[in-house]
């Protein structure tokens, strides 16, 4: 199958199957992209993710994008970019036809109430594997809960928050760096005999 058309349909399916948005197609984007079809690496993957989150604009068309683009380029970023936007689009403009039709039925809300709290669990089960992934250990755990705090509790932007990680993990490579070079340029001298 040609690669766009087998892509756009991927996205397409992951689109009209996902509800709650963006993150909650993480790990059905990773299931089909990462471990089906190894198309990006996982730590190319979680790069990508950061990037999307970063960037502006709706998340889940973005990080269809970057991985489309990645892939194939213009043309990649394209197909998959459709294939996510257009079964919201149907579904939206479907509902905005009919919604005040069916909108009073006590059925309509119970479904959505038991959507919910499966929508979280869809929202936390990536957090979790990125969490693995990332390779968080008891050194590096306070900066995914200090950086959480920072945006549930005093409402920093993401964004503030991705360029403050970026520039302290540049600043940690660069010392180790610096470290590593230091210590390899003084050689320990082996006692005479």
């Amino acid at each position: 199958m040609n690669f766009y058309l087998q892509s756009f349909l991927i996205f397409l399916r992951i689109g009209l199957f996902t509800i709650g948005g963006g993150y909650a197609m993480v790990p059905l984007i990773e299931s089909e992209i990462v471990d089906k079809r190894k198309w990006v690496s996982k730590d190319d993957f979680i790069d990508l993710l950061a990037i999307a989150q970063s960037a502006p604009g709706v998340f889940a068309v973005n990080i269809a994008i970057f991985i489309g683009y990645k892939l194939r380029k213009f043309p990649g970023a394209l197909a998959m970019a459709v294939g996510t936007i257009l079964p919201s689009f149907v579904i939206i403009l479907a509902i905005a036809l009919f919604f005040q039709q069916f909108k009073q039925y006590e059925a309509v809300e119970n479904v959505f109430k038991g959507i919910r709290p499966a929508v979280v669990a869809l929202i936390a089960a990536p957090c979790f594997n990125l969490a693995k992934s990332a390779k968080i250990n008891r050194h590096t755990l306070w900066i995914p809960v200090v950086s959480a705090l920072l945006i549930w509790q005093l409402g920093v932007s993401p964004v503030y928050i991705i360029i403050l990680a970026g520039l302290g993990g540049y600043l940690y490579g660069r010392s180790a760096s610096k470290k590593t070079n230091d210590d390899s340029s003084h050689p320990t001298k082996s006692p005479q005999p």
